[in-house]
């Protein structure tokens, strides 16, 4: 599948849900999906389907809805801690020397968000058991049958636990950042993509921010890629281009700022061309079979969905996004920081559609309209690329620095939502981690609420595994590739190096 359709797994296709109604995260078909989900390649191939993977002890396990409290064992990697003492049909029911005291609260909607129960109670057991005083071992209870029996895993305390600092000042953050470019960097393909388009923005962005002079040629080969593959003048009108766009915007932006090479300039330009052109201003850009596909998409009047982007150019499907406007208002201020002439009217446009698509609260919905009564919440990635484009506008009105500051601050109020995403959680996960990033406070929250998450999707190898989500989308042979390039990328947040986590002309953020 090539890079462009592939993307399609990550891309948000539908209007997100009234946050008052409570969809479950995983969803349960007739046809058992996602836990029948395969991936035909790489090291999920031999799992027997998509399951949420229990950090490094190396199961994989299944919620059940009749097992609120447990975790049913569907899969064990040989030669990991659990191998040879948990078994297939294994129900999980507590750890650390206690049962599990929370039933699942594992969902999409504000009453379900988080990994609350089971899920959470394990992985703050399994990083315990990783520090100082964990002696690297995590005892866990089983139920096997009528049998109830306590098992001791040898976790080891390779990787310690993390920080309260986390990932800034923390050892185990600074170890698992340079296994994850190393295993990034080792799956970079010859023409330099590092696959689809979330791999493609963070994992040159980590890179780039490790400060490691090791890896600026595989960052260069990538710009290269990039480069390679757009024009100014974009003669494919479909295939979700406009997300791959985004992506090369703010990588050649990143890199011509981090290096000063001038060679990437004209490269920007055409990007700058096309990000112009294919941003919906005119209702002359409509494609008029939306009309029959999406009317209730359809624009009624000029100022519907102005200047925002969607997948491709102008006006199709269901026309221009908040999660591809957010982006491109951020391109637009990174190219403009590169010399790149920016039309201030496009800017604006741009401004203007996520400003009517905030809630009063500064929750970012899915377009250009803020839902009910503006005041709910849901998902976070529109709302983390809204902050950091706002936060980094180059005009000097201090309303987009408001702006930034409440974006990031509902971010802060309501981490709970940060693993999943609808489309790409992975996406939606590093720009919410950037909006949070401009206020300390908020980042200090949005990590310590998701701590479960990021020591329960790390694998026995070490990689990161992208964990079954909302949408049931995504996972497959580059899965791994999605999770571990996002983390990269959220780990060197705290270096400051890149200018959309920080850096200026003294090198640090002003607060």
């Amino acid at each position: 599948m090539n890079t462009r359709l592939h993307a399609a797994c990550f891309i948000c296709l539908a209007m997100v849900l009234s946050s008052a109604r409570a969809e479950a995260q995983v969803h349960y078909h007739d046809k058992g999906t996602p836990w029948s989900q395969r991936a035909s390649a790489g090291p999920d191939a031999e799992v027997p389907g998509w399951f949420y993977n229990l950090g490094i002890t190396g199961i994989r396990a299944q919620l059940v809805a009749e097992e609120p409290k447990a975790l049913l064992v569907k899969y064990v990697f040989p030669n990991s801690p659990a191998a040879k003492q948990v078994n297939v049909g294994d129900l999980i029911v507590g750890a650390g020397g206690q049962l599990f005291k929370e039933p699942h609260r594992n969902g999409y909607g504000v009453k379900v968000f988080g990994g609350d129960g089971p899920i959470a109670e394990l992985g703050e057991a399994l990083d315990r058991s990783q520090g100082k005083d964990g002696k690297g071992k995590l005892s866990i209870t089983l139920r096997r049958g009528s049998e109830t029996k306590e098992v001791v895993l040898p976790i080891g305390q390779k990787y310690g636990a993390y920080a309260p600092t986390f990932p800034a000042k923390c050892a185990k953050s600074d170890r698992i950042v340079a296994e994850l470019l190393e295993f990034l960097a080792s799956n970079q393909k010859p023409n330099g993509s590092f696959g689809n388009p979330v791999h493609n923005t963070f994992a040159p962005l980590a890179m780039l921010a490790s400060g490691n002079s090791k890896y600026l040629p595989a960052v260069e080969r990538n710009v290269r890629f990039h480069a390679s593959e757009t024009r100014p003048k974009e003669t494919r009108l479909a295939g979700l281009i406009n997300w791959s766009y985004m992506g090369a915007a703010i990588v050649l932006s990143e890199y011509h700022l981090a290096t000063g090479e001038k060679t990437v300039l004209p490269e920007l330009q055409e990007i700058y061309d096309h990000l112009a052109s294919s941003q919906y201003l005119d209702m002359a850009q409509i494609n008029p079979k939306s009309k029959e596909t999406h009317p209730n998409s359809f624009p009624k009047g000029p100022a519907d969905a102005h200047g925002g982007w969607g997948h491709n150019p102008g006006f199709e499907g269901y026309g221009p996004i908040a999660m591809l406007t957010g982006q491109g208002a951020l391109a637009y201020s990174l190219m403009h920081r590169c010399g790149i002439k920016v039309d201030r009217t496009h800017h604006d446009a741009a401004y203007e559609f996520l400003r009517k698509g905030s809630g009063v609260n500064g929750y970012v919905w899915y377009a250009d309209k803020a839902s009910g009564s503006g005041n709910g919440w849901a998902d976070m990635g529109r709302t983390g690329a809204a902050g950091i484009a706002n936060f980094l506008s180059p005009y000097s009105d201090p309303i987009y620095r408001r702006r930034a500051l409440l974006h990031s601050q509902i971010i802060g109020e309501h981490p709970q939502s940060f693993p999943d995403t609808h489309g790409s959680p992975a996406m939606g996960m590093a720009y919410t981690a950037l909006a949070a990033h401009v206020e300390p406070t908020n980042f200090r929250n949005l990590m310590d609420s998701n701590r479960w998450w990021f020591t329960m999707a790390q694998c026995n190898d070490g990689t990161f595994y992208y964990q079954p989500n909302r949408d049931n989308a995504g996972y497959g042979a580059d899965a791994r590739m999605t999770a571990s390039s996002v983390v990269a990328f959220i780990f060197t947040l705290p270096k400051q190096s890149l200018v959309i986590s920080g850096k200026t002309t003294s090198g640090r953020r002003s607060q």
